[in-house]
């Protein structure tokens, strides 16, 4: 059976009925297989308008979404930065318990060497959550050259931090 010949008016007609309401309507109400309006659909460019929305949809969800991961990693930076700051400020130690049941606690120069290792673990998960927030963004091409940069600049920013409080 030979395929069916279409006018141009028959084909602008379809295409402007497929871009509002789909193939299924092209079918309905002109006749033209939904295979066939959506072949020529393909073929010019055109789109239904609810993928047209989708798409969109999914592009502002995807800026909003980056956005968000670099608000966060910003967030975790500076956390980070707090943490580390405390390795070498006062702080209080505490101790509870003996027979009496008492407490005591102490102004100590700087955290005891259990604290600094927690701070630094803590410190250390902050900057690797940064650092896989940033590579979520790149292509894989990009994410092996700015491995290296990134904890280099962190690295250069903790120096110059334990350096401004040496």
């Amino acid at each position: 059976m030979p395929a069916a010949k279409y006018t141009q008016e028959q084909r602008d007609e379809a295409l402007a009925l497929y871009h509002t309401d789909g193939p299924t309507a092209v079918e309905k109400k002109l006749g033209i297989p939904k295979g066939t309006v959506t072949r020529w659909a393909k073929e010019t460019g055109v789109e239904t308008v609810s993928v047209s929305a989708t798409r969109a949809g999914t592009e502002a969800a995807s800026v909003y979404a980056k956005a968000r991961r670099v608000e966060l990693a910003t967030l975790l930076l500076e956390d980070a930065h707090r943490l580390r700051k405390q390795l070498w400020e006062p702080t209080v130690a505490f101790a509870f318990g003996g027979k009496d049941n008492t407490y005591e606690e102490q102004q100590i120069p700087e955290p005891t060497f259990v604290d600094k290792k927690n701070i630094l673990g803590a410190v250390g998960i902050a900057v690797d959550r940064v650092v896989k927030l940033e590579d979520y963004d790149k292509s894989p091409a990009d994410s092996a050259a700015a491995a290296g940069s990134v904890v280099d600049k962190l690295m250069e920013g903790f120096t110059a931090i334990y350096q401004a409080g040496q």
